[in-house]
């Protein structure tokens, strides 16, 4: 959480593939620039391209052609090429093969056996681009390297070894002000769910880092469930560590 002087990443990886994948989708192309994102912000400018125009040669001029006859009707205009790109890649937190939908850290407090209160500190939904929506921008990553120094799995050697436009720098404000007490049963948790086209097992690290040093890390593993032509992965409910805990009060 950036505005409690420390930060959390979470990184989906891929541990082995449970059936045969379908068809890759289409691959748009972008320049190498990492990608990451901090909220509605400006669009990314695409590469300069040298276009240069063709050798005229000296043919004759040709006569006009005649008018096309009145009974014939103009083609429907061709699709925009961006329609072959799913409209929420480099428009949401997605790669090519995993796609975060939501994001949730929350607490609980019991009022009776079937009811409780509850208060979310921090909300990611989901979105629905378009594609007049502006890309998301990009950031040098050499910026925010110190904020996970490790030797080893760190920041710096997770985005060596790629692949690269699956890294977003993710930054938000969390609610702390809750009107709520909490007392004997209070739950502090964090939720998150994702989908891919495969049928993947993937690990969610979760790390908190304080001033520059990783302070604690929980590992967890997720299967896919087949749910409307796609493959959606659920983390639900899962304990906040102590150290976030103690943060927060």
């Amino acid at each position: 959480m950036a505005s409690m002087s420390s930060a959390q990443i979470v990184s989906a990886s891929v541990l082995q593939n449970k059936l045969s994948p379908p068809p890759p989708l289409p691959q748009a192309v972008f320049s190498a620039a990492p990608r990451f994102w901090s909220g509605p912000i400006p669009g990314q400018p695409g590469p300069s391209q040298d276009i240069k125009p063709f050798a005229q040669p000296a043919y004759p001029i040709q006569p006009p052609m005649p008018p096309s006859l009145a009974s014939y009707e103009p083609l429907a205009p061709l699709p925009p090429a961006a329609s072959a790109v799913p409209v929420w890649q480099d428009r949401t937190i997605a790669s090519t093969k995993l796609r975060l939908l939501e994001y949730s850290a929350f607490m609980e407090v019991p009022r009776d056996a079937e009811t409780y209160s509850k208060h979310l500190f921090v909300h990611i939904g989901q979105t629905n681009p378009s594609y007049s929506d502006p890309l998301l921008e990009a950031v040098d990553i050499r910026q925010i390297y110190d904020k996970f120094p490790e030797k080893k799995g760190g920041l710096k050697e997770l985005y060596e070894r790629g692949p690269q436009n699956s890294f977003f720098l993710v930054k938000f404000w969390a609610d702390l002000n809750s009107t709520i007490q909490d007392g004997p049963g209070t739950f502090y948790g964090v939720s998150s769910q994702y989908s891919s086209a495969e049928n993947m097992t993937i690990t969610v690290s979760t790390k908190v880092c304080s001033f520059g040093k990783q302070v604690v890390e929980k590992v967890e593993t997720e299967y896919a469930r087949l749910e409307n032509g796609r493959f959606v992965y659920r983390i639900h409910r899962s304990p906040m560590c102590e150290y976030m805990i103690n943060f927060i009060h």
